[in-house]
């Protein structure tokens, strides 16, 4: 069964469900859709959670005898299987299948996975929770929808937004939804009493509005290493999530690599822009990047996120933000190892 993310609270009623699938592309809403779920679980006595990570070399095997397993204390169990961007073959398909075929009623599956593609969603294992579970497809806020949500969210926690400062709000989070939810929570702490103006939000970020995720990402695609290192020390010192910043690269890396992608098989960067939502002062900035930086040097970048997500939800040892720095050091044109 598919439902809506906006829909997923008033759904969960009555018994819970074999699975639950989160899919998307957007990390607040997922871990937000995750933590409902999790809530919900445990209000329905499943105090247990077991997280499998799906990486090289993972034995889709432990699946089953994760849920098999008993527990020391008889309790109700949670299975989070988190997929990220991996894919699953025909073996690991048909392992997932023979685990919904004859779900425990004491163990419940939570899988988390970055957007899927086309023949994912074909699949038989896809279709089986389909069938049997529920699948949350999570869907990017639209620029034109930005501005509904940002007050939706504003009103959520009790903050009253001026027209002129949603506007300027948008402006600042560029779609960045974990971003956007940071600014409310910091204007809710300022102005707790008093509907927020543009001036306010003006004053709130004076002081660090050259130190922000965006000016991190401007200052990498602009080739500025010391700037992109001076700032990410002051957003490290501030208490940014480290999640929000690898967001942020994610982001540029990948625009730079469908961009290069897109030219080499004949399509224009206007067109690619276009179909890529680059707009604004990221437009000329990314296109003097995509010129400079190899579609390897890119590729490895990805991979390196990938290795920094995992550093982050503890699957590896090491430290985020000393790999945060590299990546930086990399896209800005100084090839250091990442550690």
């Amino acid at each position: 069964m598919k439902v809506k993310q906006e829909q997923l609270a008033s759904r969960l009623k009555g018994e819970v469900q074999p699975a639950y699938l989160i899919t998307g592309d957007e990390p607040l809403l997922s871990e937000e859709s995750c933590d409902l779920l999790r809530s919900h679980f445990k209000q329905q006595g499943f105090t247990e959670r077991e997280i499998l990570h799906v990486e090289s070399g993972f034995k889709w095997e432990y699946l089953l005898e994760c849920a098999n397993a008993l527990s020391l204390f008889a309790e109700r169990k949670i299975i989070e299987l988190r997929l990220g961007s991996s894919k699953l073959n025909k073996q690991s398909s048909e392992i997932l299948r023979q685990y919904l075929n004859s779900p425990s009623p004491d163990n419940v599956l939570l899988l988390v996975a970055n957007k899927l593609d086309g023949a994912s969603k074909k699949s038989a294992w896809f279709k089986a929770i389909d069938q049997k579970g529920v699948i949350v497809e999570l869907w990017p806020i639209e620029p034109n929808q930005l501005p509904t949500w940002v007050r939706q969210r504003a009103a959520q926690i009790g903050l009253q937004l001026e027209d002129d400062a949603v506007s300027l709000l948008v402006d600042r989070i560029e779609g960045n939804l974990l971003a956007a939810k940071q600014e409310l929570q910091k204007l809710l702490l300022l102005y707790p009493d008093k509907p927020v103006t543009a001036d306010d939000v003006i004053d709130a970020v004076t002081d660090s509005s050259r130190y922000d995720i965006y000016g991190l990402t401007e200052a990498v695609l602009l080739g500025q290493a010391d700037r992109s290192h001076k700032i990410l020390q002051v957003l490290h010192q501030d208490g940014t999530e480290a999640a929000i910043v690898l967001w942020a690269l994610v982001r540029e890396i990948r625009a730079l690599y469908n961009i290069q992608l897109g030219q080499s098989s004949g399509m224009s960067f206007d067109a690619l822009c276009q179909r890529e939502k680059i707009w604004g002062k990221r437009k000329p900035q990314l296109g003097r990047a995509a010129q400079r930086l190899r579609q390897s040097t890119l590729e490895k970048l990805l991979s390196d996120c990938g290795q920094v997500d995992r550093i982050i939800k503890g699957a590896e040892r090491g430290d985020p933000w000393v790999s945060l720095a590299s990546i930086c050091f990399t896209l800005a044109g100084i090839t250091l190892p990442i550690s």
